[in-house]
């Protein structure tokens, strides 16, 4: 298990098997989440031979950055490169109005769960490749320590909804989430976390059951099953009324707001009857709703709706009695869907690679 994955717990009984004193899991988490120190020779506190040890039964390595790009609006994404080699891409967006939380966003971090997605959303690029694997919670950890590091100030929001869909990485995402929270660990509090999901009914409902307040999103894209259907496999297994009924036992559980994430998509769920019907849903929950305008992806042939469709779209969901914003996405100059440099990045490298 990688550093990063290990809870104070862990840490404990790991060094009591070392015949170490559990004070010592205090001084390494002081290092590794406080100070942010990444190489065990500079943990001065700790023991010359126990350092040794570590050093090579816990190695620490950081995600290695393989390509950044900057956006004109000061999004920034980067590509990292994990030690079997697969790539996951991580967004970090600057200062915005609120989207999940009370007040101001600030500065927020986009993260992966996955390396690819097995969920195949119609509209999205990270699936476009299939799924690889899970990541660790260490490696979903890593993501949100390289991109504070990276980007040198602090970082106040998190939101999962990177490559992958988070409920299906179910274990090591609470893990992390845990780390990410705890006094101990990052120490970011639980509420400026946000989980989205393309409606996992039975994971809803576990997280519900869990103390942690983080924010739940819904990626909806869809006010109605024959929408949905045509572009998120997902609802053929869990459909419509059952995922609304899930949102509404969550909310009653943790009497915090619920977001629904709209991708709108031209010619496909922009019309106005759509954005009635979800209206009544959100207004139903009392939900908010974050519109988002398609952001292009090479290889997909959909279209984002024109600014006028937007807007009017917009007017019918709040005319409707529900809350919503339209999101003029930070990051469409640099292809920030997510998936999109990934690909990219791998295309380059098979067409550059050398024939055998």
């Amino acid at each position: 298990m990688e550093v990063h994955s290990l809870t104070k717990t862990d840490w404990e009984e790991r060094l009591a098997l070392l015949g170490e004193p559990g004070f010592r899991a205090g001084q390494i988490l002081e290092w590794l989440y406080k100070r942010r120190v990444s190489r065990w020779e500079d943990m001065t506190n700790l023991p010359a031979p126990l350092r040794a040890k570590l050093s090579v039964e816990l190695p620490i390595v950081p995600l290695e950055i393989i390509r950044e790009s900057g956006s004109g609006d000061t999004t920034r994404k980067f590509l990292f490169r994990l030690e079997d080699g697969q790539m996951i891409e991580t967004v970090l967006i600057p200062a915005s109005p609120a989207l999940y939380g009370e007040a101001s966003d600030r500065r927020t971090v986009c993260i992966s769960s996955q390396v690819g997605c097995a969920y195949g959303c119609k509209f999205c690029a990270s699936g476009l490749d299939g799924w690889k694997r899970n990541l660790s919670a260490g490696e979903i950890v890593g993501q949100f320590l390289r991109v504070e590091g990276l980007g040198g100030e602090k970082i106040n929001n998190i939101v999962f909804m990177g490559m992958g869909e988070p409920m299906a990485n179910y274990g090591n995402l609470l893990r992390a989430i845990g780390i990410l929270n705890a006094p101990w660990g990052v120490g970011l509090g639980a509420r400026h976390m946000t989980l989205s999901t393309s409606g996992i009914v039975p994971r809803i409902r576990d997280l519900g059951a869990q103390p942690l307040q983080v924010r739940l999103a819904i990626s909806l894209h869809g006010a109605t099953d024959e929408v949905r259907n045509k572009i998120m496999p997902v609802n053929r297994k869990y459909p419509l009324a059952e995922l609304l009924g899930a949102c509404a036992d969550y909310v009653r559980q943790k009497k915090q707001k619920l977001t629904f994430e709209y991708i709108l998509i031209k010619d496909l769920n922009d019309a106005p009857g759509q954005a009635r019907l979800l209206a009544a849903h959100a207004r139903k929950l009392g939900a908010k709703i974050n519109l988002i305008p398609y952001n292009t992806v090479e290889g997909l042939d959909w279209k984002r709706p024109g600014e006028d469709r937007q807007e009017e779209f917009l007017a019918i969901v709040r005319r409707g009695g529900a809350e919503a914003t339209l999101r003029r996405e930070k990051g469409h100059d640099i292809a920030a869907a997510c998936g999109q440099l990934r690909l990219q990045v791998e295309k380059s490298f098979a067409q550059s690679a050398p024939l055998n």
